[in-house]
């Protein structure tokens, strides 16, 4: 609970010189899911050769989100990649629109699918444990 403070502050040795370019290096980090900008003394040893900047390496990016329909036309598609947990339907039922079709478990999290229109489940092709692509048709819906 008690923190005793003997770190001595940071001086710039007199041989050096005391240019921010030569004397500092910025260190992009990543800290609780927000990017932060380090300037750290270029004397701790950080150089930009260990951390692979020097040889052309560039910090990943997320890639942009798409917005892709979760169905179109008759298809129902899974809108990402993900397992099937549960199946609320079978071949041949009638469904209404907004009604449970399936659900999908994608990151520890369980996504339900619904009808986007009103009709009759044909080509179930799904099934409980099977892993999904992003784009993968489940089933149709014939109206």
């Amino acid at each position: 609970t008690e923190f005793v403070n003997e770190i001595k502050p940071f001086t710039v040795p007199a041989d050096q010189d005391t240019d921010e370019e030569t004397g500092r290096e910025t260190v992009v980090v990543e800290v609780g899911g927000r990017r932060l900008e380090i300037s750290l003394p270029s004397s701790l040893g950080m150089s930009l050769a260990r951390t692979g900047l020097a040889a052309g390496a560039r910090p990943r990016r997320r890639a942009a989100k798409r917005s892709t329909s979760a169905a179109s036309g008759d298809s129902l598609t899974s809108p990402m990649q993900g397992t099937i947990v549960k199946i609320a339907v079978e071949e041949g039922q009638e469904v209404e629109e907004g009604d449970l079709v399936v659900v999908l478990e994608a990151m520890k999290m369980e996504q339900p699918l619904n009808a986007h229109r009103a009709g009759t489940i044909r080509g179930l092709s799904a099934e409980v444990g099977a892993s999904l692509t992003s784009g993968a048709t489940i089933c149709e819906i014939n109206g």
